[in-house]
């Protein structure tokens, strides 16, 4: 491909350089279709056309052979043009990573025919392709990488981006403790994280729970059953590099459970919902009702607390009655009835 008339033109002027096989067999005038990559196609009639574009951009031009004396008949070649009247080089890549570190670089340039990476560790690279570029960053520092697009069909001949500073960081290490170990009977297992250049953090605590936060501080976790299970922390520094360390956590559960006989719900957020208390619950099915037998509120989920309202309202000061069926984590099971009092 060739621009045709001035730097600002937007006509090109595409050769067919195909090669015949045989020379007693030479190609008739409609053995090629041309794919300008604007959604228009043109018979290559005989050997080069000429195509004008809307608009700047850039275009997957193919060629296709569709003579059927050629027994490789549906050939084709792809070439990438880049139109502009104005070369503006740029491209896109991750601002960050972790060593080592495979840089991925989009060429997103106006125009150009060549390039050159300048990849600010030293390393340059000259290249007339436009497919992404994977340069490898083995050292723990900040890369300033620039772009170089020359086309001598564009009014300005040559563009270099401003430079892009690429950050390397070195991978964070997790760590963390468990305490108490040995366990002590129905007390929560304490974690204590000691990762170092971390942002975020993934607990997973073997029982199916999880936790995800951005803070470094220690956290704690009710296990349900006596038993050993491994606990996994995944530390995640600012580039999204992770490091995990697993460890083996022992528990001691005795079942036992309980309900509070009175709660506040004044939004003062102290005992402003009334939960099922107790370590080994398995499942519950928890009714409460008021003193005209009304069912107020109902759950199966242990976590999930009365907050004093009934359809949205709250109720007033009284005394609430409740049926809870509970089904302990070594396979016991109970029915308890009592009062809860609604205080103001």
């Amino acid at each position: 491909a060739s621009k045709v008339g001035s730097c600002s033109s937007f006509t090109y002027q595409f050769n067919n350089l195909s090669v015949q096989s045989n020379p007693l067999k030479p190609f008739k005038a409609n053995s090629f279709i041309i794919n300008f990559g604007d959604g228009t196609t043109s018979i290559m009639r005989p050997n080069s056309v000429q195509h004008l574009y809307a608009a700047a951009g850039t275009y997957k031009v193919s060629l296709l052979l569709v003579d059927s004396n050629y027994c490789n008949q549906s050939d084709s070649v792809i070439i990438t043009l880049r139109i502009a009247n104005v070369l503006k080089a740029q491209f896109t890549t991750a601002a960050s990573g972790c060593a080592p570190y495979s840089a991925i670089f989009t060429n997103t340039s106006l125009g150009g025919v060549s390039f050159t990476w300048i990849f600010g560790d030293g390393q340059t690279l000259l290249t007339t392709s436009s497919d992404p570029v994977v340069h490898l960053y083995s050292t723990i520092k900040q890369y300033s990488v620039q772009l170089i697009a020359t086309d001598t069909a564009t009014c300005n001949k040559n563009d270099t981006t401003l430079p892009f500073v690429i950050d390397v960081k070195g991978k964070p290490t997790a760590g963390f403790t468990a305490s108490p170990q040995p366990p002590i009977a129905n007390t929560a297992i304490q974690f204590t994280n000691s990762s170092s250049a971390a942002v975020s953090y993934k607990w997973f605590y073997g029982d199916g729970d999880s936790l995800l936060t951005n803070s470094s501080a220690s956290v704690s976790h009710i296990y349900n059953t006596t038993g050993t299970f491994t606990a996994m922390l995944i530390a995640i520094n600012s580039a999204g590099c992770a490091d995990t360390l697993s460890l083996p956590v022992h528990t001691l559960v005795t079942p036992v459970f309980d309900v509070p006989n009175a709660f506040s719900p004044n939004g003062d957020g102290i005992n402003d919902k009334i939960f099922i208390q107790g370590y080994g619950i398995s499942t519950v099915k928890w009714n409460i009702y008021n003193r005209w037998g009304i069912l107020v509120f109902t759950t199966s989920n242990k976590s999930t607390g009365w907050d004093g309202t009934y359809k949205g309202v709250l109720q007033p000061q009284d005394v609430y009655q409740y049926i809870l069926e509970v089904q302990m984590t070594d396979g016991t099971t109970f029915t308890k009835k009592g009062d809860i009092t609604l205080l103001r």
